[in-house]
């Protein structure tokens, strides 16, 4: 191990080891087991849905829960410019074509009322629009609450994409359970993990069964291999998903640990002028990321200038998701943009947030993010 402090590791220990031995030990190595359809039906009770299905990566889930509510090829689907590649990539996977929208300045999620003019504007043309993907940015709900009567008013399914998510409330629900389907990541960075994988999660226990399906070959229910379309190789193994049962009871654990850490980053920025927390209001948040936006003009400095005294003390953090109609991939996709993912690209910095993350390590960011704020400042903010 390097002596880095990284931005979120992965937060393992015994009990994880003992889980995933267990399941070794019961010969349940393959992408089939008791410890697989637990874990789906720990998950689909954490979330409050009536079902859930388990598979190797949160893109797959957003690839299947995208076919699932009938996304197809030349659908246009509305993303929010503000995330992380993959959401964007899923809806090629599906044949459509990502349509991205701008952003909430305060929260970072999804500007509802752009939408809804997209929405609008796409329908018009005569454009079907096949998906909304909101996205619970960092650990915080997008606002499902004004978005529900939205996407029902123009008749457009959601898939919320709750990849960073797991363990975050929007008024007292559990992210994943809105819309029409929801995922979530387990990837090694996320609140927990199972090394990689991710999970369908809805009430629609058709379309779960659906992406069950097509996440195992397609293979039909006879003696012999016999598949009638093109299925994926998407299915979560067993041995991994004995490790996500471990994560998942240690679940609230872990978001104290991240919400604590938050609360001594709000404290440390709370003096500083031009420095705001994304979502800090947000009591429902999962604290996955605490990231900041810096507005350079009142505080003096910019984002990167934080991230480059981090690094040289062997410090990871990162700047927030460049937009995706700024990447060269989707450089010729349609947007309607106002300028605030930009911005927050600029400077906006995510800072060390995992649970795994000891005193030692916590101290030694905190000491090093009040030195350059000292610096800048002139005061000490401890």
């Amino acid at each position: 191990m390097s002596g880095t402090i990284h931005l979120s590791p992965p937060d393992v220990g015994p009990l994880e080891e003992s889980y995933v031995v267990a399941a070794l030990r019961s010969g349940w190595v393959a992408p089939v087991g008791p410890d697989l359809d637990a874990f789906e039906r720990e998950v689909a009770t954490r979330v409050g849905t009536r079902g859930a299905v388990a598979v190797s990566s949160g893109t797959a889930a957003l690839h299947l829960a995208l076919l699932g509510v009938g996304v197809g090829p030349g659908d246009a689907v509305i993303v929010p410019t503000l995330t992380f590649v993959a959401t964007a990539n899923a809806v090629r996977y599906a044949g459509a074509r990502p349509v991205f929208v701008d952003c909430d300045p305060h929260s970072g999620n999804v500007d509802v009322a752009l939408v809804d003019e997209l929405i609008r504007a796409l329908v018009l043309r005569g454009q079907r629009v096949g998906a909304v993907v909101p996205v619970d940015l960092f650990g915080s709900c997008a606002d499902h609450t004004a978005l529900a009567p939205v996407c029902a008013a123009a008749g457009v399914p959601v898939v919320e994409d709750a990849a960073e998510a797991l363990g975050a409330t929007h008024h007292g629900r559990p992210a994943g359970s809105f819309g029409q389907v929801g995922i979530l990541s387990f990837n090694g960075n996320k609140i927990m993990t199972t090394s990689g994988g991710g999970m369908l999660v809805s009430d629609d226990t058709a379309l779960l069964a659906r992406a069950r399906f097509l996440s195992t070959q397609a293979r039909e229910p006879t003696p012999h291999y016999e598949h009638r379309e093109t299925g994926y190789n998407y299915r979560l193994s067993n041995l991994l998903a004995a490790l996500g049962r471990a994560q998942l009871v240690r679940l609230d654990g872990m978001i104290a640990r991240r919400r604590h850490l938050r609360d001594q980053y709000a404290k440390l920025f709370a003096p500083i002028p031009g420095v705001r927390l994304l979502g800090v209001e947000d009591p429902g948040s999962n604290c996955w990321l605490t990231t900041i936006a810096v507005d350079p003009e009142r505080a003096g400095w910019r984002a990167a200038d934080l991230a480059a005294h981090l690094a040289g003390r062997d410090i990871e953090s990162r700047p927030v998701w460049k937009p995706m109609h700024l990447q060269p991939a989707y450089a010729d996709a349609e947007c309607l943009v106002t300028g605030v993912a930009e911005r927050l690209f600029a400077d906006g910095l995510a800072l060390p947030s995992g649970s795994a993350l000891n005193e030692r390590q916590v101290g030694l960011v905190l000491a090093a993010v009040d030195e350059f704020l000292v610096a800048r400042t002139g005061a000490s903010t401890a």
